[in-house]
């Protein structure tokens, strides 16, 4: 977190006002239409049968709790209202958009890439459904949570078990179906976006932190921030529900559009 000195509220540019306006509308909407929101504006696996294509963009002005919308828009007035000025109206919406929907194809290409193993782990273990197949299978995914330890410890004092098979196929059904189902929201690809493009375009400006208290320079922000990001996406800690590839893909397709853009000789 850090300070800054931009302007309040009616001094934002147009762009960043509306697109706040339109995170608090949609915020309040889906406190009204709870679960029914989420499945149909949330973003959802291509293989959920609630995937719509227009969830690409609609999930990036749906958020998950106060606290996710309020630092999603914190950010956004503090790089928006500066890269709006600098890109013009017309191209930091598309700056926007993109990056958001960019995030959201590199999230989903990391979950294809996840399911992949664990749909290969499964069908190996259902060749194989004993205690050493199942030890195995949990080994190679990320199914570590207490139900699925405790199948494996019952079935290890009991080796005759009969059921025990049958029950942990039957869970992993049930944890993939869950998984390929879960909803994703959130701005942050896009705010991520913006961030990777204030520290490309003005790498020597320094910020200051609030926590801890010192100046740090833009470029090294950034860079700093994408490391953790990277780290926590590789290192996948059970209950850690940020899509930080997501994070990601939003700096990577902010990294494409102004390269593209320089190569046109484009000049802030």
């Amino acid at each position: 977190m850090f300070n800054s000195r931009q302007g309040g509220f009616s001094q934002m540019p147009t762009i960043v006002k509306n697109i706040i306006i339109i995170n608090v509308l949609f915020f309040l909407a889906q406190n009204v239409l709870g679960e029914k929101g989420d499945m149909y504006l949330a973003l959802h696996y291509w293989d959920s049968p609630y995937f719509k294509w227009w969830q690409l963009f609609t999930h990036m002005f749906m958020h998950a709790s106060f606290a996710h919308i309020f630092f999603n828009m914190f950010a956004l007035w503090m790089f928006g209202s500066i890269l709006e000025n600098v890109f013009g109206p017309k191209r930091f919406l598309m700056f926007y958009l993109i990056t958001g929907v960019g995030a959201a194809l590199c999230h989903l290409s990391v979950l294809g890439y996840e399911f992949h193993h664990i749909n290969t782990a499964f069908v190996h273990y259902q060749e194989n459904p004993t205690i050493g197949g199942y030890t195995q299978f949990l080994k190679e995914t990320s199914f570590s949570e207490d139900l699925f330890s405790r199948i494996r410890t019952f079935w290890l004092q009991n080796p005759g078990c009969a059921d025990c098979a049958q029950q942990s196929i039957q869970l992993i059904q049930q944890k993939y179906t869950a998984l390929v189902n879960e909803a994703t929201v959130g701005a942050s690809g896009a705010v991520f976006g913006l961030l990777f493009a204030f520290g490309y375009l003005f790498p020597e400006m320094e910020l200051m932190l609030i926590f801890p208290p010192m100046p740090i320079k833009a470029k090294w922000f950034v860079a700093i921030y994408a490391a953790i990001e990277l780290f926590s996406g590789i290192q996948n800690s059970a209950g850690d529900n940020i899509a930080h590839f997501a994070h990601l893909g939003g700096m990577l397709f902010a990294f494409i559009m102004l390269r593209i853009w320089n190569t046109r000789r484009m000049r802030w």
